[in-house]
């Protein structure tokens, strides 16, 4: 899949441009500052991808940007004016992407873009949604040589749907006045669709939510427009209803959507299709290069699955086909092969850090590694029956050392094992159910790893971030989050 963003169109009124006068704020004042940042103004990836960012934040700086942002007094503190804008219902993507479109300029490629409407709600008529909807693609159409045909069966370019909560994309909606809706970026899969949250208000009017200005502007994302800083524009991120009789794209949105496709012109027709080539000569299959080696995995697919994640010395490792990526503090990102570091190791299934030895232990199969750094130690690999496993286990889904408890939880299937590292014996009374003692995290673990206090749970492309010591999940995230993709 492609670089896809889950985008969210949400209410807000006129921010005034004044200064905002100090406010004592509040502990829950706090965190919902701390959560509004995190979301908005964190490298975190997107809305769609909230994960946590392995170093502590600088709320301060944070604050200076959301503040620049919205034209409020430049402080970097929690000021009156800057907790009413936060309080306010609002879109949920990023503020701080790098670029007016997606990263890659990702769009259609085809003349024609079909969309489908599989749910609908139920304060208008489906032939009103099927209007609103149709107009707002035609602000598009009207300016560039793309044209959008509905369809009723199969599955179109872009899905449509009007559903409250919970809907299938880990983006659950919050209620009435809340998140609005959410678009994805084009692409395969679900690029390009768009969910509204049938819990607010939907009209064609003034009152409560009109429906043409946040399907226009989620079906811009959907073309592959990020947010615009012009509070004139279509894109801009927050809300404001403004008469759609007669309304055309404004000049902003124009500019930015013609970018990408071109200007719709009169002479604009599908071009006729090419005389078939003749079929040229099969070439000879060159022979099998010995040892190829893996292909690389590509960091920002939503739906990316890690076969492994640790952290050692201090950075994130998360492997995948025998490759992984690194995340410090210094040396940023980058990406190396698994043998390039451990040559002996061709891909890990599970890791570990032991960071009271300062030794980290990679799985394969039913072998694992000790290493110290780029470092294998010697008398290695290992049988994991070393650790007490039975015979039958055939490879380690995850582990993830608890520190707090001494103790490394191992991941097989639906169950999982505890090891305590002190005793170097597996607890009694285990293998256990991963779903009735883990609640929230899924029925299986993919990849673990601990960061500032969590455990971090992935099943599929899909991460739960957990509190241990309350046994609570805290947030659901997505995978590619932890790989700088916007």
């Amino acid at each position: 899949m492609g670089r896809l963003t889950a985008l969210v169109l949400t209410l807000v009124v006129y921010l005034s441009l004044c200064d905002g006068a100090p406010t004592t704020a509040s502990s829950g004042d706090h965190q919902i500052a701390e959560a509004y940042l995190s979301q908005f103004y964190r490298d975190n990836n997107a809305t769609n991808s909230r994960s946590r960012t392995m170093f502590l934040p600088d709320l301060e700086n944070e604050l200076k940007v959301m503040q620049a942002f919205f034209g409020l007094h430049v402080t970097g503190k929690l000021d009156s004016n800057t907790l009413k804008t936060m309080k306010l219902p609002r879109c949920g993507v990023t503020d701080v992407a790098k670029f007016s479109h997606f990263q890659g300029r990702p769009s259609w490629k085809q003349s024609v873009v079909t969309y489908r409407i599989t749910e609908y709600t139920s304060q208008l008529s489906q032939r009103d949604v099927d209007a609103i909807i149709a107009k707002a693609f035609q602000l598009y159409s009207d300016v560039i040589p793309l044209d959008f045909k509905q369809i009723y069966s199969g599955t179109a370019d872009i899905m449509i749907l009007f559903k409250a909560g919970y809907h299938g994309d880990f983006y659950p909606f919050d209620g009435p006045n809340g998140v609005l809706a959410h678009a994805n970026s084009p692409g395969p899969e679900q690029g390009g669709d768009t969910h509204f949250d049938d819990d607010e208000t939907w009209t064609l009017s003034s009152r409560d939510i009109n429906l043409l200005l946040v399907a226009a502007h989620e079906f811009g994302h959907a073309l592959g427009l990020d947010h615009s800083k012009d509070p004139s524009a279509l894109m801009y991120p927050t809300y404001r209803y403004v008469n759609t009789n007669g309304y055309t794209l404004p000049r902003d949105d124009r500019l930015g959507v013609q970018a990408l496709y071109g200007v719709r012109t009169s002479k604009d027709k599908p071009e006729p299709k090419p005389k078939p080539k003749p079929k040229p000569k099969p070439e000879p299959k060159p022979e099998p290069k010995p040892n190829p080696e893996p292909s690389r995995p590509e960091p920002c697919k939503r739906d990316l699955v890690f076969d492994a994640a640790t952290s050692i010395r201090g950075e994130l490792y998360f492997f995948k086909d025998g490759y992984y990526w690194k995340k410090g503090y210094y040396s940023g990102l980058s990406m190396h092969e698994v043998k390039s570091a451990w040559p002996s190791i061709e891909s890990v299934d599970a890791a570990y850090e032991f960071s009271g030895r300062d030794i980290s232990f990679l799985f394969n199969g039913q072998q694992y590694w000790g290493v110290k750094g780029s470092t294998t130690l010697p008398g290695y690999p290992k049988p994991i029956t070393k650790f007490g496993f039975p015979t039958y286990v055939k490879k380690i889904d995850a582990a993830v050392h608890v520190k707090s408890t001494g103790h490394t939880l191992f991941f097989v299937g639906s169950k999982y094992w505890s090891f305590n590292e002190r005793t170097a014996q597996m607890d009694r009374g285990f293998p256990k159910t991963i779903r009735h003692h883990f609640p929230g995290i899924g029925s299986q673990v993919d990849a673990a790893f601990e960061n500032y206090g969590y455990l971090y749970f992935s099943e599929g492309p899909r991460q739960t971030e957990y509190d241990f010591s309350s046994k609570r999940v805290n947030r659901v995230l997505l995978n590619y989050g932890w790989l700088n993709c916007y």
